[in-house]
């Protein structure tokens, strides 16, 4: 084989192990991801694994404390919570990062997917997304909090702090100490936290990962079909379901995780 050709050969072959290595070593495509825990949690909890594995690799990673989080208690609006998730991205941005992702667990994974709507991001990976206020069972479990809190806004008092209630799969009903205003913004139904509503308006040219693992609560792999069934369509967007619990599923998912980063930054 004449050396030219082999020369070729060998580049063509080397070219995907080339594209991971650029971004491990932080070379041009440089890739920066945000990582949003889930309802109740923190960075420091299921997704932790998941962010520190991505940093050995050579992501740019912001893994952030969001306003659901056990200790925050929803203490911002929706939008508060997105400037959040905007600010991150730009300090990314910022440490030279090329393309920008959004990647959230349970709760953390519907944001990414409503955050994907109206925010420019390369990709959003939803890890057993799952919190849709406008499910049959969280307008059972919360209607009647969603209610007092309309009345307390109607009456004046929207920015007092009340105590109201949040739902969880795994353990039922759990209180938060919000104001009516607030409360209001994550939890009315036909608001922001619609996963087939935000699923459906999703810019076609923005790909998902979106993430089932095997044993997912029971509610959410009901539903599995429908929200894959309402992605846009995107060459990059895809159905990945590892063999894992539906807190284990961000620790389950890293390789997935890193390979579609690398494939959507690096298309060939």
């Amino acid at each position: 084989m004449a050396p030219a050709r082999r020369r070729l050969l060998l580049a063509l072959l080397l070219a995907p192990f080339a594209a991971a290595a650029a971004v491990a070593d932080g070379g041009n495509s440089r890739i920066g991801i945000v990582v949003m825990h889930g309802k109740g949690g923190s960075p420091t909890k299921f997704v932790a694994e998941l962010a520190e594995r991505l940093e050995q690799q050579g992501f740019l990673v912001a893994n952030l404390e969001m306003p659901w989080s056990g200790r925050r208690n929803y203490d911002v609006t929706v939008d508060a919570a997105a400037a959040e998730v905007e600010a991150a991205l730009s300090s990314l941005r910022a440490k030279g990062a090329q393309r920008v992702f959004v990647a959230g667990h349970s709760q953390g994974g519907l944001f990414a997917l409503y955050f994907g709507v109206s925010h420019a991001v390369d990709g959003i990976i939803a890890i057993a997304p799952g919190g849709s206020v406008n499910s049959p069972v969280f307008r059972d479990k919360l209607g009647d909090s969603v209610e007092l809190a309309r009345r307390l806004l109607a009456d004046g008092k929207g920015d007092e702090k009340v105590p109201f209630l949040d739902y969880e799969g795994s353990r039922g009903t759990s209180p938060v100490l919000t104001t009516p205003r607030i409360y209001l913004d994550w939890f009315d139904p036909a608001g922001a936290m619609d996963q087939l509503k935000a699923v459906r308006a999703l810019n076609p040219a923005t790909p998902v990962l979106f993430i089932v693992p095997t044993g997912d609560y029971p509610g959410l792999l009901r539903v599995k079909q429908q929200m894959v069934d309402a992605l846009p369509r995107h060459p990059r967007t895809k159905l990945y379901e590892p063999d894992a619990s539906h807190l284990g599923a961000p620790s389950a998912s890293v390789r997935e995780i890193a390979d579609w980063l690398v494939g959507v930054a690096n298309p060939r």
